[in-house]
């Protein structure tokens, strides 16, 4: 069997699926595992096809046999006509009548984890907001068997911001999303009092209410740190008990918004671990769930493929305006869009954005987009839909959470050790060494559609099964490690002053 993997009959490279000494396979140089091989003589400035598609130029000529990399191969932006609507599939929402066992809130929605959020509205408030949740410690919560947790989610903004535009508006959507997630039951919001995001216009602007599950304070009203500290124990300890009083009922998976996300990725994340991600969220997809891709800078120079795939042309421009402001953006802050692959990126075969991005899409399947949705916004659409964001893991999850994600489900080939609250994460390894190598962190090993010969539809279907089974209750790994109290990372737009 060859040791080299051709993803579409046109392309020009294929991939190394183990380290290739010189003349394994025709390799004319030593081709790290993962990286590609040229398996045709490509001229200098010809296109480098993989996965049928172009993923950058020879900056020089490159001879068949040879490795293909950042050494010979350039970015450029590639000129496109975009279609919309163009490759729509067919779904059967709700044939197949999945459930598991979820929080049903008195909203309607439904919860995977039953929380309490301490949320901050600026720095200056942090610590007071920590020291609340850590006097919560795992002896107290026992008391409470139907408490998920106590987090408190601080962040290093909230003053020193302009008082409207992108920053505010963003920074107000996440704290909002974060205090209606289906998987918080109850809120105690702490700030300063004199910061620039006030908790009071954030109450007023989406028309929330204190009560018994919904508090707030400001330590300058409280008269200083420990009193501030004193009274919020107060408040939580008077929450317990009633968030308590949830109890898990058979819910249909039509319930799950599951956030698609990659990080540390290498050259098999396009192989195994995306599409496979990719059938699970046409199974969630055809259950009436919702599946949310994310990141805008790694969706681009695949970004054709997606408005192809979208259910109007108003959604499909939508998509490209919000890939437009990236370039405009990325250049007004002196930096370019293929500053994307990472080093580890590159270190695991990938090579240009093209090439990563052409990859990351896989995670959305095949069904139609049925939405466009900026940064932490509300998603009330159904189906497969994209929520703009950077390419940072954290400051990503932190606005599909808001977005009311009560599940993430992560992909990574380098072997990332992220995890996130209160929606837990489902990290999916895509290769086998790697998942051996850290398999305290990985829940999933997609890496066996190569060693084991198995399907990505097998593996598909082992991870829409895991969605059930952790919306259910069942601990992640990244959940058994305690991970998540410091991945609240807010995207941070515009000028601190």
């Amino acid at each position: 069997m060859s040791e080299l993997i051709k993803l579409n009959e046109i392309d020009n490279v294929a991939i190394a699926r183990c380290h290739l000494n010189l003349g394994v396979d025709g390799a004319k140089d030593a081709i790290p595992k993962g990286h590609k091989m040229a398996l045709q003589d490509i001229a200098a400035g010809d296109p480098v096809v993989k996965y049928a598609q172009i993923i950058g130029y020879a900056s020089k000529s490159i001879p068949a046999g040879t490795h293909v990399h950042v050494e010979n191969l350039e970015f450029r932006n590639v000129e496109k006509k975009y279609k919309f609507g163009t490759n729509i599939s067919n779904t059967e929402n709700g044939v197949h009548n999945h459930t598991f066992m979820g929080y049903r809130r008195s909203n309607g929605k439904v919860g995977t984890r039953n929380t309490i959020a301490i949320l901050t509205s600026v720095n200056c408030s942090a610590t007071a907001a920590r020291l609340i949740a850590e006097h919560f410690n795992i002896d107290i919560l026992k008391n409470y068997p139907n408490v998920d947790g106590v987090t408190a989610y601080v962040h290093g903004t909230g003053c020193g911001m302009a008082d409207s535009g992108d920053g505010f508006e963003a920074l107000q959507r996440v704290m909002w999303g974060y205090a209606k997630n289906p998987n918080v039951a109850a809120v105690l919001m702490v700030g300063l009092g004199c910061e620039m995001n006030q908790i009071d216009w954030l109450v007023e602007a989406y028309g929330l209410s204190v009560g018994p599950l919904f508090h707030t304070m400001n330590i300058q009203d409280m008269a200083g740190l420990r009193k501030t500290v004193e009274l919020g124990i107060k408040k939580v300890f008077e929450m317990l008990p009633i968030v308590n009083q949830n109890y898990r009922t058979e819910c249909p998976a039509s319930e799950l918004t599951v956030a698609l996300q990659c990080g540390g990725s290498d050259a098999w994340s396009g192989i195994t671990a995306n599409p496979a991600l990719g059938f699970a969220c046409d199974l969630l997809v055809a259950n009436g769930g919702t599946g949310v891709l994310a990141e805008t800078p790694e969706i681009y120079g695949a970004e054709h493929l997606l408005t192809e795939r979208t259910i109007s042309a108003e959604v499909g421009k939508k998509l490209i305006n919000t890939v437009e402001w990236w370039e405009d953006y990325t250049e007004r802050n002196k930096g370019t869009m293929d500053n994307n692959p990472s080093p580890g990126n590159k270190k695991g075969g990938l090579t240009t954005i093209l090439e990563k991005s052409l990859g990351a899409v896989a995670k959305g399947g095949t069904t139609p987009l049925n939405g466009v949705f900026k940064y932490a916004e509300e998603i009330k659409t159904k189906g497969f839909v994209f929520m703009d964001s950077p390419g940072y893991d954290p400051a990503s999850v932190t606005g599909q959470i808001a977005s009311g994600c009560n599940l993430v489900a992560f992909t990574t080939g380098r072997g990332s050790a992220f995890g996130s609250k209160p929606s837990p994460c489902i990290k999916i390894a895509t290769n086998s060494a790697m998942f051996e190598r850290m398999v305290d962190d990985m829940d999933i090993n997609a890496g066996e559609i190569l060693s084991e010969n198995l399907m990505i539809e097998e593996i598909g279907l082992q991870i829409f099964n895991t969605f059930l089974t952790v919306a259910s209750g069942q601990k992640t790994k990244s959940e058994s490690q305690g991970l998540g109290d410091y991945e609240f990372v807010p995207w941070q737009i515009g000028a601190v002053m």
